[in-house]
């Protein structure tokens, strides 16, 4: 179980970290290409929606 907690703790600094590093960068292009990020994030949700859905089904299905 203090394996399992020190893994979680080590990717949640490092998910941190990175995301601090990444922010530093700007993306001049980000204003006019808005609409296209918007339908990526949109397919990016509904393709993690499915799964999850799928995911808690099975397991229901399987309890």
């Amino acid at each position: 179980m203090k394996i399992m907690l020190g893994l979680v703790g080590l990717i949640l600094i490092f998910a941190v970290v990175s995301t601090l590093l990444l922010t530093g960068r700007s993306d001049e292009n980000y204003g006019s290409s808005t609409r296209r990020n918007t339908a990526n994030l949109t397919l990016i949700y509904v393709v993690i929606i499915f799964i999850a859905l799928t995911s808690l089904g099975i397991y229901i299905w399987r309890a």
